[in-house]
């Protein structure tokens, strides 16, 4: 535990100040009292048994004082709660790839099954937005509370040429953020431009007004602070096409916004045939581990449908619950008015009075 303001921790001086100022109270009473001439009637006036009983609301009240310093004093502290994020877009490689069946029945299956495994485990209230890849990246279902309509939409999977997983990044953050324009990118993202190409406009300084009709570019903002949704990106083949995946991933984290990887399939890779061609299909590990870096995401290797099931498991428990640094000091401040309450209850039931 830690406090946000550690300087009221001084305050704290004031407690044992406190108990001295109430010892030379006793002190003075004490000496009042052998003062007076018949010490019988002064102990008859006071009862039976009120010796020990009249510290206890002083020192009730004493402990209020210090746990209501420690409040002031903000004390925060490393908790799990309930996350904030209200969307979550599941992008998934639908690449020829994925009718391999190194995972049986089929890579595909068993996404599909996982996928609404991880749907049915979410909160009521948490919208789920569904991306698909493959040479391109398309919306197929927008963010949505209608559980039917992502199982519905996950069943009509079908496979198709190329894997663009950065497409499956910019599509996903399109989504987020609707008044941008990601589409730019797809281009400006590339690993390079071809021969011939017309030349780019030189670039212009964040100080040079916009021209007619633009904006200025989005100021970058801390890898992981958007807290409004995150990305799930599952592929089971390195890009073939398409923007650069890091590059894209890069965009992700000047928006903000986690990308969880998972790598989908057997160590070894598969080999598969569509329309008379064949070839061996593996995940691109390096470059999904580094999108979930620079993001602050996580990644994730899935070898079996078995391990794909326990991945979105744990995603959903990182997308439902989020462990960090919580004020706590509104549970000080309860105990510490528990505390003066209670004594200003014993004080009355004991003796009439507050004092």
């Amino acid at each position: 535990m830690t406090f946000i303001w550690m300087p009221m921790l001084w305050l704290l001086l004031l407690v044992p100040l406190l108990v001295g100022l109430y010892l030379l109270m006793l002190r003075r009473r004490k000496r009042m009292a052998v003062r007076h001439s018949n010490l019988a009637l002064i102990r008859q006036a006071m009862g039976r048994g009120a010796g020990w009983r009249r510290h206890v609301p002083p020192a009730l009240l004493l402990l209020a004082i210090a746990v209501l310093i420690l409040a002031v004093a903000r004390p925060a502290a490393v908790m799990t709660l309930a996350s904030s994020r209200a969307t979550t877009i599941l992008a998934m490689d639908v690449s020829g790839s994925m009718r391999a069946q190194d995972v049986p029945p089929s890579r595909l299956a068993a996404l599909q099954v996982a996928a609404k495994e991880f749907i049915a485990a979410q909160p009521a209230d948490v919208q789920i937005c569904l991306v698909v890849f493959a040479s391109a990246a398309y919306l197929v279902q927008p963010p949505t509370l209608d559980r039917e309509a992502l199982t519905q939409a996950i069943d009509r999977f079908e496979t198709r040429r190329g894997t663009a997983v950065g497409s499956g990044v910019l599509t996903s953050l399109a989504t987020i953020f609707p008044d941008e324009n990601f589409e730019e990118l797809q281009d400006d993202l590339g690993a390079g431009a071809s021969a011939g190409a017309a030349p780019r406009p030189p670039s212009r300084s964040l100080d040079d007004p916009p021209p007619t009709g633009e904006t200025l570019p989005r100021q970058p903002v801390p890898p992981g602070s958007y807290e409004n949704a995150a990305i799930i990106l599952l592929t089971d083949g390195g890009t073939t096409t398409g923007p650069d995946p890091v590059k894209a991933g890069q965009v992700a984290a000047d928006h903000g916004v986690r990308v969880y990887t998972v790598g989908f399939g057997s160590p070894r890779g598969d080999v598969v045939a569509v329309e008379g061609s064949s070839w061996r299909t593996q995940p691109d590990l390096e470059t999904l581990r580094t999108i979930a870096r620079i993001t602050e995401g996580h990644f994730f290797e899935a070898r079996s449908s078995d391990d794909l099931r326990q991945v979105y498991r744990s995603l959903s428990a990182k997308l439902i619950t989020e462990t960090k640094l919580t004020e706590i000091s509104f549970i000080f401040a309860g105990v510490g008015a528990l505390f003066a309450l209670l004594a200003g209850g014993l004080s009355i039931l004991w003796f009439g009075r507050i004092a």
